[in-house]
């Protein structure tokens, strides 16, 4: 059976992302991060879906806080809601400097190691937050970098492959994916803000992304919400 890696934070499209892989027949090794975000009710979320799919699931501490500069990172900087987000012309305050690509490039050392050839991460460049790194560019990009910069790259017989299954969906297409995937969702965290009881606070970009997902796929939202935006 074929490895890989899948980058798996708890929320709705990493999880997708996990049943996807699984259902093409990839023997699946979870990576998650403690990277020094707001909350860890995502990482509690990633522990239950991981155990559940019975996967092996590692989670690294990598603290990005240090270096503050997101909303998601950095206490002093408030977490916008769904309206002040959209009325940004500039890429939004929840973007974590370079996060997806340090983020790769942990999970690249991992899939060397495993023998495993490719990574999987649930990037969107459809219903997504305008995020460099979620761009298709970006991950022909690393792509390129992880064939040249590893042993295996170099020496191997298989080059290395960066899977977005979900790049060019809309949120309700993702939902409707992963229902057809048998995928729990209200086992899964998107919530920028959600409280230590993993309740979403259902303003931010994230929920709202969520909410109209669900009413696009016309599928039941069984998210735990503090205050759901109509």
């Amino acid at each position: 059976m074929k490895k890989a890696v899948i980058l798996l934070s708890g929320g709705m499209d990493s999880t997708t992302v996990l049943a996807y892989a699984q259902k093409q027949g990839f023997d699946c090794y979870a990576l998650s991060f403690s990277y020094g975000q707001r909350h860890s009710s995502e990482l509690f979320a990633a522990a239950t879906i991981a155990k559940e799919a019975h996967v092996r699931h590692e989670v690294i501490d990598l603290d990005l806080s240090r270096f503050g500069g997101s909303a998601l990172t950095d206490d002093s900087i408030d977490v916008p809601d769904f309206k002040e987000n959209k009325a940004q012309t500039k890429i939004p305050v929840t973007y974590v400097p370079a996060r997806n690509t340090v983020f790769l490039s942990v999970a690249l050392a991992w899939a060397e190691t495993l023998n495993a050839h490719t990574i999987f991460i649930g990037v969107n460049a459809v219903d997504y937050s305008g995020y460099p790194d979620c761009r298709p560019a970006f991950i022909k990009a690393f792509e390129a970098v992880a064939n040249l910069a590893t042993k295996e790259g170099v020496e191997g017989t298989t080059a290395f492959t960066i899977q977005t299954p979900l790049i060019n969906l809309t949120k309700g297409e993702i939902i409707k994916l992963g229902d057809s995937l048998g995928v729990d969702y209200s086992k899964t965290i998107t919530c920028y803000s959600a409280d230590n009881k993993g309740r979403a606070c259902g303003q931010c970009d994230a929920c709202i992304l969520r909410i109209k997902g669900f009413e696009e796929a016309n599928i039941e939202d069984n998210t735990r919400y503090k205050t759901k935006s109509k």
